[in-house]
């Protein structure tokens, strides 16, 4: 019926960036090594992967693109003014996996995110490691992006020195990162529309929105990644959308 009217559901994406051949060929490799050692080792092999990554949360974030979406023949489009995430933020870093959320971590005002603060929050990590996995101590997979903090001489130093194992990840590629494709939208969904007086009410909101996602919902975002390496081979490197 639908298809009939012409009716579609319609949202705006950002566009990926526009990879060289490189890029594309970087990101296959990855893919394959990644996808190999999950045929060797099988569920073991996600069981043992531990992902992270920082995002800002807002004192009031707008409706998202996946919220605003709506029905509507392509004849009658609906105008509607765009409103900005207020200037108060947080940053939020969060490591997790299948079973759930691990670690969270947030700045304080005036810190950045530079690789002696990561140090610091790689060093609660392992901490809280020993506390709530105890038997990942010496197993698991870290698997986090390639900003700058995360690969500087300063972190690898820090990460080698607790001998930990750092899974391949390439260049821009939010569409191979759990956190980035999985578990920020709809945490940052849980928060739209909510008006937080200061940074202690960010942080409680998001600690009960993670805390509310059973561990389904994490396990779900961990076992994507064996999806997404095989579409990244198949699309020869390119940009995964779902």
């Amino acid at each position: 019926m639908l298809g009939k009217l012409d009716y579609r559901k319609v949202c705006s994406r950002w566009v990926p960036r526009m990879f060289t051949r490189d890029h594309k060929t970087h990101r296959t490799e990855v893919c394959q090594d990644l996808l190999h050692q999950f045929e060797t080792e099988g569920d073991k092999f996600l069981d043992n992967i531990v992902t992270g990554d920082e995002t800002w949360c807002h004192h009031y974030q707008p409706e998202s693109k996946r919220q605003s979406m709506e029905w509507r023949h392509p004849d009658s489009p609906r105008k509607k003014f765009k409103t900005q995430p207020s200037a108060r933020k947080v940053m939020c870093t969060v490591f997790w996996d299948r079973r759930g959320v691990i670690l969270l971590d947030f700045l304080e005002p005036g810190e950045s995110v530079n690789s002696e603060r990561y140090k610091t929050t790689l060093t609660k990590l392992k901490a809280r490691i020993s506390r709530v996995r105890p038997e990942k101590q010496t197993t698991f997979r870290l698997q986090h992006d390639n900003a700058r903090p995360h690969t500087s001489l300063v972190t690898t130093a820090h990460i080698s020195k607790f001998g930990w194992t750092v899974l391949p990840h390439p260049p821009y590629s939010p569409d191979l990162a759990p956190s980035d494709f999985h578990l920020f939208g709809p945490m940052k969904d849980g928060l739209c529309g909510q008006h937080f007086p200061d940074n202690g009410a960010v942080i409680a909101a998001v600690r009960k929105c993670l805390a509310s996602a059973g561990a389904d919902f994490y396990g779900c975002g961990i076992q994507a990644l064996v999806h997404r390496w095989q579409k990244c081979i198949t699309n020869c490197g390119d940009y995964v959308e779902k």
